[in-house]
């Protein structure tokens, strides 16, 4: 009878260091989500329990009262998700477009005007006009006021995200499949839009999740120049009602008719925490379906022998 061999696996010990280490990390990972849970907390107690006992993980009353403050915008709390969810889609897919040919353009190596357009990127990273310049041309030379292109086009192209997709594409993407689709006849539209995009998919899945991220979170853009109800995005929506909240906490003249239709107290730390609460819980949803991204992202661009 032949000799059986008999393979013993190893068991995998975990080493000290690495309880120590998990444990810290589990602290961390405290500190980051209990900052936010009191946020989710304080937004749905009463502003009687706050002003007494402050904020608190174990509130003594619970109510509704702030974040009715913010929903009783019904309609136009509606209109204004549609529109930050308009801008947020259209600015994304059309920065992502743009900033990925413009950095394979500037990652071939045969392109001769590489070199300038990556000195005329830069230049905006380290000079810029300043809001009243930029308000003047916008509304003045290109008259754009009230345009929902005014909140896309300003965040559309940004150096740092053109740099990251370049660096990508350059260290991730082997250039023998470049070479192999100019030898096959391809031309560099087909070589971008046929080989380098889809094997973009990570880089542009983390880049996109940040400008997705920047556009939901806009507000001063649209202070400036967003009038209209119809195309007030969120942000501007919950930067008004946190002001006419303070407008009626700090204004003597208010009628009492008016403090009594809206209960008599006015919540302003809950409707705060309630505003804070009705931006960040779509991106808190969206976030676990872009992790696995990241984490492609750093594992996936090897090129293997």
């Amino acid at each position: 009878m032949g000799k059986e061999k008999i393979v013993v696996k190893d068991k995998v010990r975990i080493k000290p260091g690495q309880f120590v280490l998990g444990f810290f990390l589990l602290i961390y990972t405290l500190f980051c989500l209990l900052p936010v849970l009191l946020v989710f907390i304080v937004a749905f107690t009463s502003e009687a329990a706050i002003s007494a006992n402050g904020f608190s993980f174990f509130p003594e009353e619970w109510s509704l009262d702030g974040m009715h403050s913010v929903l009783k915008y019904g309609t136009q709390l509606i209109t204004s998700y549609g529109v930050t969810i308009f801008i947020v889609v259209v600015g994304t897919l059309t920065g992502l477009l743009i900033m990925s040919m413009y950095a394979y353009s500037i990652s071939r190596p045969g392109f001769r005007l590489a070199k300038f357009l990556s000195i005329y990127l830069l230049i905006p990273m380290l000079f810029n006009g300043g809001q009243l310049s930029g308000y003047i041309v916008f509304t003045g030379y290109y008259h754009l006021k009230n345009s929902l292109l005014l909140l896309i086009l300003p965040l559309c192209v940004t150096t740092m995200n053109v740099i990251i997709l370049r660096t990508y594409i350059v260290n991730s993407i082997p250039a023998e499949l470049m070479e192999a689709a100019k030898i096959d006849g391809a031309n560099e539209y087909r070589t971008f839009f046929g080989i380098c995009l889809p094997l973009m998919k990570p880089s542009l899945a983390a880049v996109g999740f940040m400008m997705a991220t920047a556009y939901w979170n806009d507000w001063q853009n649209a202070v400036l120049y967003i009038d209209k109800n119809a195309k007030k995005p969120l942000q501007l929506l919950l930067y008004n009602i946190q002001k006419n909240i303070d407008f009626l906490l700090n204004n003597n003249n208010v009628p009492q008719a008016v403090r009594d239709a809206m209960g008599g107290t006015i919540p302003k730390n809950a409707a705060t925490m309630a505003t804070v609460v009705v931006v960040i819980a779509p991106i808190m949803v969206a976030y676990p379906f872009f992790q696995k991204y990241f984490v492609k992202g750093l594992t996936v661009g090897s090129v293997k022998g």
